[in-house]
């Protein structure tokens, strides 16, 4: 009972701390030790919050980590876990909304800084594009297929019925390497060829094509890709 009083307790002066002062007074371990308050309600979430961070090595490093990772660390059972993992999906939706508040893109690194915003968190493969009209409006921003964690099955015929919907006249195509290994394969550049050859018989513009890794990205056109780019 002792015991209980004191983590409730110490859960009071955290709950009080983040109201007077807000998130930016916390240190990393309290801020995912208080997170796992509504996480885990009987147990020292502090203890747990440490050992996720030795675990993972920081604190993007938790909440990047696959659910079954996180379940290895002791206390993190599959509510826990799943939590864990919403955290970064309601900061992903967050970013992608905040950005697409304005529509209009003054620029390719703006087109760019929107479309791997996709990409946080993601543990598998995917693609994804963004289609704009003339003046760089931003008509659909989204993901066109998934895969597994090396490949991806990119689905012509979706990205030609978007295109036709929106009536777009330029695109920007990316997919991720969960591998963190950011080198084009041979399937990427086959695809990239493919598409560049479907928007030249629409008359759309291939503005560019990316591999995101982590937060960082590869760009076919800065790299004036042969056959596509050059």
């Amino acid at each position: 009972m002792e015991n209980k009083n004191i983590h409730a307790q110490h859960r009071k002066r955290m709950k009080e701390k983040y109201k007077l002062h807000g998130i930016d007074i916390f240190q990393n371990h309290e801020i995912l030790e208080f997170a796992l308050f509504y996480a885990v309600p009987r147990k020292n979430t502090n203890e747990i919050a440490h050992k996720l961070l030795d675990k993972f090595g920081s604190l993007a490093g938790v909440l990047e980590s696959p659910v079954l990772a996180l379940q290895e660390v002791d206390g993190i059972g599959q509510e826990a876990a799943l939590f864990i993992k919403l955290l970064l999906d309601i900061a992903r939706v967050y970013l992608e909304e905040k950005r697409s508040s304005k529509n209009i893109c003054n620029s390719k690194d703006e087109l760019i800084s929107r479309l791997c915003a996709k990409f946080v968190g993601r543990e598998n493969e995917v693609s994804a594009m963004i289609l704009v009209d003339a003046k760089n409006k931003i008509l659909y921003n989204g993901i066109v297929s998934k895969g597994c964690h090396n490949s991806v099955d990119v689905y012509l015929r979706r990205i030609v019925e978007l295109i036709v919907l929106y009536n777009a006249a330029g695109v920007v195509f990316a997919h991720n390497h969960p591998s963190g290994i950011a080198l084009p394969s041979k399937n990427d550049i086959v695809t990239a060829k493919k598409l560049k050859n479907t928007f030249n018989t629409m008359n759309v513009e291939f503005i560019d094509n990316l591999i995101v890794v982590e937060n960082d990205f590869v760009s076919f056109a800065d790299c004036h890709m042969p056959g596509i780019f050059d």
